[in-house]
C-alpha cells in the first residue's frame, strides 16, 4: 500500500489517459496520494481530482515561480479553501531561482505569507526548493516554520542540508531522481535518513524514475522510487510501503 505525497495527476498531460493511469496507480498498489494545486489554475482541478477520488487528498498553494502572478485576494481565497475536507497541506510553496520568473523578495514575501497562513489553519507546508538551499532554510527558520513542520519536496541537498531540515521537523521525500545510477548524493541522503522521516513520490509528469526517464511520469511509478529506497534501506518493499504510509498518514493528519 504505496502512498504517492506530492504528484500533478491533473495536469494537462493526461487529459487523454487520466482514469486510466489512476487505474494503472491502484494495480500498483498506490491506495493514497496527495495532489499538489500550486496557482489559480491548477488548485480548482486538484480539488475536483480530490472530490472524484476516494484516495486523492489535497495540497494548495502558490508556487514560487507563479509569486509574481498572486494578486489582493489569492491569499484569502486559499486559506478559505482550507476548510475543504480533503485539504491536507499547504503547498508547494518556496523558493526557485532556476527560473527567471519572479523576482527573490517577490519570491521571499509570498513563502513567508504561506507559512504564516499554514500556522493559522494548522497544516504541515510542503516546500519547493530548487537551487536555494540556503535562502530557504533561513526563511524557515526565521519563520518558525517548525510549529507545522512538512516536507522538503523532491529533496536534492546534501546530508549536511538534510540534517537542518531534519532539525526543523521536517520530513525528506524522495522522487524519481534517487534512481538514476549517476544519483550517488540522493542515494546516500535517503540511505541516511531516518525511517520516520522519509517519505517518496512522483512529481508525476515530471522526474520520471528510471528505466522511464525521459517520458511521461505518473503516480504507478511511485512503487520505482519504494523499491529503490527499500534497496538503500537493506529492507523488503512491504516494510518501505508501510512506513512511508504511517508517516505521511501522520503528518497529513488522515486516519
Amino acid at each position: 500500500m504505496l502512498f504517492d505525497t506530492h504528484t500533478h495527476m491533473d495536469a494537462p498531460e493526461f487529459e487523454e489517459d487520466r482514469d486510466a493511469a489512476m487505474a494503472r496507480a491502484v494495480e500498483a498498489g498506490v491506495s493514497r496520494l496527495v495532489n499538489i494545486g500550486f496557482n489559480r489554475e491548477t488548485i480548482p482541478t486538484t480539488l475536483a481530482l480530490a472530490e472524484k477520488y476516494d484516495f486523492v487528498y489535497a495540497a494548495i498553494g502558490w508556487h514560487p515561480v507563479d509569486a509574481i502572478d498572486m494578486q489582493e485576494g489569492d491569499l484569502e481565497w486559499i486559506e478559505s479553501l482550507c476548510s475543504h475536507e480533503k485539504v491536507v497541506a499547504i503547498g508547494e510553496i518556496g523558493l526557485d531561482y532556476h527560473w527567471d520568473k519572479s523576482p527573490k523578495d517577490v519570491q521571499h514575501r509570498v513563502l513567508r505569507e504561506q507559512i504564516a497562513l499554514a500556522k493559522r489553519v494548522k497544516l504541515p507546508i510542503v516546500i519547493h526548493n530548487r537551487e536555494a538551499h540556503e535562502d530557504t532554510i533561513r526563511i524557515l527558520k526565521e519563520e518558525n516554520a517548525s510549529e507545522v513542520g512538512g516536507i522538503m519536496h523532491a529533496f536534492s541537498g546534501s546530508w549536511e542540508t538534510a540534517k537542518i531540515c531534519l532539525d526543523l521537523g521536517f520530513h525528506l521525500s524522495f522522487g524519481g531522481p534517487v534512481t538514476f545510477k549517476n544519483a550517488k548524493q540522493p542515494k546516500e541522503v535517503l540511505e541516511k535518513t531516518p525511517m520516520d522521516r522519509l517519505l517518496i513520490e512522483t512529481d508525476a509528469p515530471y522526474l520520471t524514475p528510471h528505466p522511464y526517464r525521459g517520458k511521461r511520469n505518473e503516480t504507478a511509478y511511485v512503487r520505482l522510487v519504494a523499491e529503490m529506497a527499500a534497496q538503500l534501506k537493506g529492507i523488503s518493499l512491504e516494510e518501505i510501503a508501510e512506513q512511508t504510509m504511517k508517516n505521511a498518514n501522520k503528518l497529513f493528519g488522515i486516519s
